[in-house]
């Protein structure tokens, strides 16, 4: 059925790096949801009352909260295809984490609320009517929530969406509290124990781990989080792609929203071409990068020295002394600098996060390590943060 919407609806469909296409996407999944979860929430208000049962009309108004979710997911995906402005130079593709992270509230809400109404089951109890009715509109409803999470999973991740994702695990948990309410529903026929109250606890559980979930993956990349290290090999195998390039450092990347990534690295050359060609050289690296990607990529040119046998003798020796201090350390942009008295090595280190080492014990470290194999040479080490993974 979706697939027939989408052929509709959805221009282009495989084009997923598209912004219209992606925001085609979010909408016709979020009016789908809605669709269903109002159909959902009408069945099992009337399969809930039948049989009086808590745990099953709560998750009906859990799928009442499924609807108000998709509703913020269309809004998001509009949102975030609004074009930039002065006040927002780079458009407002957060929007679409930011109707993520609402729909993670409204999923915690769901579950305090279940969790509480669950627990005044438990203290006082009440007997549930077994109906046949009832246990197929659960059935049917969790066939219908997989389905629903199937879809919206797929589309989620052909175009890197977390609030559709956060869609996709709220319609699991779904699937696995409907399972537990059937499961209470029938074992109240065999005994006295309050299992309608111990169910809906289960189910509460169920959807605020959910809840949790999905928080925490849409406030990651509001915050900043790395990007992942397949897109970071990807970066790295465009870039060398463009001979002469013969490394890259200082990758930064920027996510402004899907589709609006903004990438920044420095990219080594031979220091001993001609400067216009290697500028040249740089903006095509660019431009294929910024295609290839979906991204806007600035590239700084640091020209390297490799005729020099002084500096690349002193280059070896700091890759050897580096390993011996923390294998997971690099270095660039190492210079010579000649002098009287002695010679100024002039490089950066790249620290792990998970370095033990505060910045200036490491420089410590590093100085004293080459100062002592090469004591004609002072080192000057500017530390950097690594900006990927």
């Amino acid at each position: 059925m979706l697939s027939l919407l989408v052929k509709i609806f959805v221009k282009n469909p495989t084009d997923y790096n598209n912004s219209k296409v992606r925001s085609d996407y979010g909408i016709l999944c979020g009016g789908f949801g809605i669709f269903w979860n109002i159909i959902l929430f009408i069945s099992k208000i009337i399969g809930g009352t039948i049989i009086s049962s808590v745990s099953m009309v709560a998750d009906a108004f859990n799928n009442l909260s499924d609807a108000a979710s998709s509703l913020v997911q269309i809004f998001g995906f509009k949102l975030a295809q609004k074009k930039p402005d002065p006040e927002h130079p780079f458009g407002h593709g957060r929007f679409e984490y930011i109707a993520g992270l609402i729909i993670s509230f409204l999923i915690l809400l769901m579950g305090v609320e279940l969790l509480k109404s669950s627990v005044g089951a438990l203290i006082h109890p009440q007997s549930l009517s077994f109906s046949i009715v009832s246990m197929i509109i659960m059935g049917v409803a969790i066939l219908v929530k997989f389905y629903m999470y199937i879809y919206n999973h797929n589309i989620a991740k052909k175009i890197n969406s977390v609030s559709m994702e956060a869609t996709a695990k709220d319609s699991l948990s779904d699937t696995i509290s409907t399972f537990v309410v059937i499961i209470s529903v029938v074992a109240s026929r065999f005994t006295t124990f309050p299992v309608d109250g111990i169910g809906g606890i289960i189910v509460a559980c169920f959807i605020l781990k959910t809840g949790i979930e999905s928080a925490k993956d849409t406030i990651e990349p509001l915050l900043g989080m790395a990007p992942s290290q397949d897109f970071v090999d990807a970066i790295e195998k465009e870039v060398l792609s463009h001979k002469p390039i013969i490394g890259i450092h200082d990758l930064v990347v920027h996510d402004y929203g899907p589709g609006r990534v903004m990438i920044s690295l420095h990219a080594e050359v031979p220091g001993n071409m001609d400067v216009f060609e290697l500028h040249d050289v740089i903006d095509v690296t660019e431009v294929s990068v910024s295609q290839k990607l979906n991204c806007h990529c600035v590239i700084h040119m640091d020209p390297i020295n490799n005729d020099n046998p002084r500096l690349m003798e002193l280059k070896s020796i700091i890759r050897e002394e580096l390993a011996n201090i923390n294998p997971a350390i690099t270095f660039h942009d190492v210079r010579m600098v000649p002098g009287v008295s002695h010679t100024n090595l002039i490089f950066d280190v790249v620290k792990p996060f998970n370095c033990e080492y505060t910045d200036e014990q490491l420089k410590k470290m590093i100085f004293e390590a080459i100062n002592k194999r090469c004591n004609d040479v002072s080192c000057v080490v500017t530390v950097d943060v690594p900006f990927v993974k």
